[in-house]
């Protein structure tokens, strides 16, 4: 993609952060590689949590020797880092350089660029399994899950679009912590409806902790479910259509293009700090109100820890 050039800006991206060091070392191998694909641009890249350097530093970082800098969250769903946290670093940072200029980009979000991501990696999954007939393979979206329900929207919107686009009668969605349902009680639930065949489909870009367990799960389900067939996908990884969306974003930002907004939807938190006068917390693990529990699922403190 031809984007105007950035002479005095630098490109901040900010990705979550995983323990997993590997998981912190993929997002910083993806630099180098747009790093490659731009040669003329300056891309540095900062950690929400769990990896240097931090969101505050980072930005200072790159403010040093800039006019401009692009904050870019390396993110899917816009929930509390993407809605406050940020933001409200972004804030700080204009405090302490009132000459440096911050522009925040949108989140990767819900859009045709993942959806094709997403459909590849279906295809590549449906030719692993020996009867790649969609009217008898359900498909599970795995998500991260939200205490926002506009970030679980997206997952939403992201699983409907994939059913239309394609054959396949049973296309849900799942999470690994925070809301419901979970993958265990929607493969019963797909079992019951006789699909023969099952694709999960983490909804990840990098890996991490959460890539592991889904993977120790899935083996678990086929032990638990000999009569079906499981394939199961990978993390996104860092592909053209990510490094196209951004470049999507930096020229948007650089021309001026009125950025999306970020309300934080059914986040009545965000209305609590404010009024309190501090800050989100990072960790945006709030429970829903009243949450069902899954009746086939133990909710232990590990399901929220972030990869």
């Amino acid at each position: 993609m031809n984007c105007p050039h950035p002479n005095d800006a630098t490109i901040l991206l900010v990705g979550h952060g995983s323990r997993e060091e590997f998981g912190n070392q993929e997002i910083r191998d993806f630099v180098a590689q747009w790093q490659a694909r731009q040669p003329g641009w300056r891309i540095e890249v900062c950690f929400i949590e769990f990896a240097p350097p931090s969101l505050h530093d980072g930005l200072l970082a790159a403010a040093r020797g800039a006019r401009r800098v692009l904050v870019l969250p390396l993110i899917l769903n816009a929930a509390g880092h993407v809605k406050m946290e940020i933001p409200e670093a972004i804030e700080h940072a204009r405090e302490h350089l009132p000459d440096v200029e911050f522009h925040y980009g949108p989140h990767l979000t819900a859009c045709d660029p993942i959806l094709a991501i997403l459909r590849r990696r279906l295809r590549q999954a449906m030719s692993s399994l020996d009867m790649p007939d969609p009217t008898t393979t359900g498909v599970v979206l795995l998500g991260r899950g939200s205490s926002d329900r506009g970030a679980n929207g997206e997952m939403a919107k992201m699983a409907r679009w994939l059913q239309e686009e394609g054959d396949h009668e049973l296309v849900d969605l799942a999470f690994t912590g925070i809301t419901w349902p979970r993958l265990e009680r929607v493969v019963q639930r797909q079992a019951l409806l006789g699909m023969t065949q099952i694709v999960v489909l983490p909804y990840y870009l990098y890996t991490g902790t959460l890539m592991q367990r889904i993977q120790r799960q899935v083996a678990h389900l086929r032990a638990q479910y000999p009569q079906l067939r499981f394939a199961c996908g990978t993390q996104f990884g860092f592909e053209q259509e990510i490094c196209e969306l951004l470049e999507q974003r930096v020229a948007d930002l650089l021309g001026g293009v009125p950025g999306a907004k970020l309300p934080c939807d059914g986040c009545s938190y965000r209305e609590i700090a404010h009024d309190l006068g501090h800050g989100h917390s990072h960790e945006h693990t709030h429970a829903p109100a009243a949450p069902k529990p899954d009746p086939v699922h133990v909710h232990h403190a590990a399901d929220e820890v972030i990869a």
